[in-house]
C-alpha cells in the first residue's frame, strides 16, 4: 500500500486534539516513546528552523539524531529524518502498517497526525536514536507530541495570533496551550513573547519549578554571520531574515543546557553544525524560468511581517507578489503586513487544501492597500508565475508566499 492509501482514511478525522487516543496508539507499540530522549520544540513561528538548528549541530557532534516536523513540503518522508536523512519510503509504508495493525476496531479512531507521530516515535526507538528532536503540531498541551514526561529542554519559540479556531481567541489562551509542554522541573528555553503571553508562561514556568531561559537574540556581525554573548560565540547563519539571529540564539541556549547535562557538544560542532543547517520554504532563493524567486510560507501575521522586514533589507521594487493563502487564514493581517504602495499582487488558489478564492482576497487586498498597482487572480500557480516574471523589470522583486501547501506544491511541480 501507497503511504498515502494508508493515511486517507484518518484525514477525515481532522484536526482534533486530546492525548488519549495517542497514549492509547503509542501504549499498544509498547510505548515506543519512553525509550527515547527528546527536546521538545513549541512555537507559533520558528519551531521548524530550531529544529534543524538542533539536529544538524546534535548530527554534528556525533549524535544519532532523530527529527520530527510538520507539515511536508513535499512528501510525508520528510517529517521523519534520522541525521538529517528522511526516512525511505518503504520503511515509512511499513511503520505506519505496524501502527494500523494496532488499531483496535472498537476503538474511537486516531487521527491521520496522530497515526504519524506514533510512526515517528516507533522509528526512532527501533532505530535507537541518541536523542529526538520533536516539533509540536499544533498548540501544545493536547498536541500528539505531548506525550514525554520528561524532556531533556521544553522550548517555546514564540507566540502570535494562530490556529485560533482551535487554540483560543487571545494571546493568553494560546499561550496556555503552548506552556502545556512545560514539565515539573524540567529546563525551558522561551523565546521573545508579547507581555500577555509571556506572563501566563512564565506563572506556568514558576508552577511547575522549571529553570529556565530566557535568552537574548545574536548579533548580526557581517552579512551570513552572528555572535552570541552567553554563550561566546561567533557562528555562520545560512537562513535568511533577522528572525534568525532569535532562533539561532534560542537554539545554541538549548545546546548549552545539554552540555550541562552532560552531553557531549564541542564548540566546533555548534559552529560547524550551525553553518550546515538547512530549512527549505522559508525566505529561500530559488529560480523560475530563468528568474530569481524568493519563497516562503508567511502564513500567519507574524511570519507575514518578518518576510516584509527581509525584503525590505533588499531595497528592490515594484514587488511582485505570487501568494495563494488557505481559507482558514488571518488573509487581513497578513495582506496589512505584506503590502503597500506600488506591489503588484498575483493571487493563485493553494491545490488539494481549503484555498481562499482568489477573487476574495483582491477585493480585500484592494480594501486594505488601494494603492496597489495591480491585483489580478488565476486559476492556478503556473499562470499566476507567469503573469509575475512577464511583468518583472529589471529591479522588481518576485515572491511567492501565503501557504507552505503552495510552497510544497510549487517544489513538487517547479
Amino acid at each position: 500500500m501507497e503511504i498515502e492509501a494508508i493515511l486517507q482514511p484518518f484525514q477525515h478525522f481532522g484536526v482534533h486534539l486530546g492525548l488519549e487516543r495517542i497514549q492509547r496508539l503509542l501504549a499498544n507499540l509498547g510505548n515506543p516513546h519512553q525509550a527515547v530522549p527528546s527536546i521538545h520544540v513549541a512555537g507559533t513561528n520558528g519551531k521548524g528552523s530550531v529544529c534543524a538548528y538542533l539536529s544538524a549541530v546534535l548530527t554534528e557532534a556525533g549524535y544519532r539524531v532523530g527529527r520530527y516536523t510538520s507539515p511536508h513540503l513535499v512528501d510525508w518522508n520528510e517529517r521523519i529524518c534520522i541525521n538529517e536523512q528522511p526516512i525511505s519510503p518503504v520503511a515509512l509504508q511499513d511503520l505506519l502498517l505496524q501502527v494500523q495493525a494496532t488499531i483496535q476496531a472498537d476503538e474511537e479512531s486516531p487521527t491521520q497526525f496522530e497515526v504519524i507521530t506514533a510512526a515517528a516515535w516507533l522509528y526512532f526507538a527501533q532505530q535507537q536514536v541518541d536523542i529526538a528532536v520533536v516539533e509540536v503540531g499544533l498548540g501544545g498541551r493536547l498536541d500528539a507530541t505531548n506525550v514525554c514526561d520528561r524532556p531533556l529542554v521544553s522550548i517555546i519559540t514564540s507566540i502570535s495570533r494562530e490556529h485560533w479556531q482551535q487554540l483560543g481567541s487571545t494571546l493568553a489562551e494560546i499561550a496556555g496551550e503552548k506552556a502545556g509542554i512545560l514539565k515539573p522541573g524540567c529546563p525551558a528555553v522561551i523565546g521573545p513573547l508579547p507581555p500577555e503571553a509571556k506572563a501566563v508562561v512564565m506563572q506556568r514556568i514558576a508552577e511547575l519549578g522549571c529553570p529556565a531561559v530566557y535568552p537574548e537574540p545574536a548579533r548580526q556581525i557581517k552579512q551570513g554571520w552572528a555572535e552570541l554573548h552567553s554563550p561566546s560565540i561567533q557562528y555562520s547563519l545560512p537562513l535568511s531574515g533577522d528572525i534568525q539571529l532569535t532562533n539561532s540564539a534560542i537554539a545554541i541556549t538549548a545546546l548549552h543546557i545539554l552540555i550541562s547535562q552532560g552531553w557531549k557538544i564541542p564548540l566546533a560542532a555548534i559552529a560547524s553544525g550551525m553553518a550546515k543547517t538547512k530549512w527549505p520554504g522559508r525566505l529561500q532563493w530559488t529560480t523560475w524560468k530563468n528568474h530569481r524567486l524568493l519563497i516562503d510560507g508567511a502564513h500567519n501575521p507574524a511570519a507575514a511581517i518578518a518576510l516584509r522586514q527581509y525584503v525590505d533589507t533588499l531595497e528592490q521594487s515594484p514587488i511582485n507578489w505570487v501568494i495563494g493563502m488557505l481559507s482558514t487564514k488571518d488573509h487581513t493581517e497578513i495582506f496589512q503586513a505584506l503590502l503597500r504602495k506600488g506591489d503588484r499582487l498575483f493571487l493563485v488558489p493553494v491545490p488539494d487544501h481549503s484555498s481562499a478564492e482568489p477573487e476574495y482576497l483582491a477585493t480585500l487586498a484592494r480594501q486594505i492597500c488601494p494603492e496597489l498597482a495591480v491585483a489580478f487572480t488565476f486559476p492556478d500557480l503556473t499562470t499566476g508565475l507567469e503573469a509575475a516574471t512577464s511583468t518583472a523589470t529589471p529591479n522588481s522583486l518576485l515572491v511567492l508566499c501565503g501557504s507552505l501547501y503552495l510552497i510544497g506544491h510549487f517544489l513538487k511541480h517547479p
